[in-house]
């Protein structure tokens, strides 16, 4: 089965006993978290659509781990005016197992 779930404001397309980087989640890690905003649901011969969600039916994940994702560097420079800016930037971010999706 295959899922399209709507996590913090973002879409992810998730399956069964598979891993994903989720924006940072309140939850402890151990913990289940459960999903009512799915969008779409389908297992290969049938697709449903939720307008904008479908009723009933949830995705169970399991909380792993918190940690931040690699750095970003972020360098703006205007030549020969001496203006050079450094910035830098680590996502926050949650690693979750699905479960079950039912």
């Amino acid at each position: 089965m295959i899922a399209v779930v709507d996590i913090l404001g973002q879409q992810f397309k998730v399956t069964e006993n598979t891993k994903y980087y989720v924006p940072r989640l309140k939850n402890e890690p151990e913990s289940e978290i459960k999903f009512d905003q799915v969008l779409l649901l389908t297992d290969g011969k049938e697709t449903k659509v939720g307008s904008p969600v479908l009723s009933g039916v949830t995705v169970t994940a399991r909380v792993i781990e918190h940690l931040k994702d690699d750095k970003i560097t972020v360098f703006k420079k205007k030549r020969r005016k001496g203006y050079r800016k450094l910035n830098g930037h680590r996502q926050q971010l949650t690693r979750i197992e699905v479960t079950q999706i039912a």
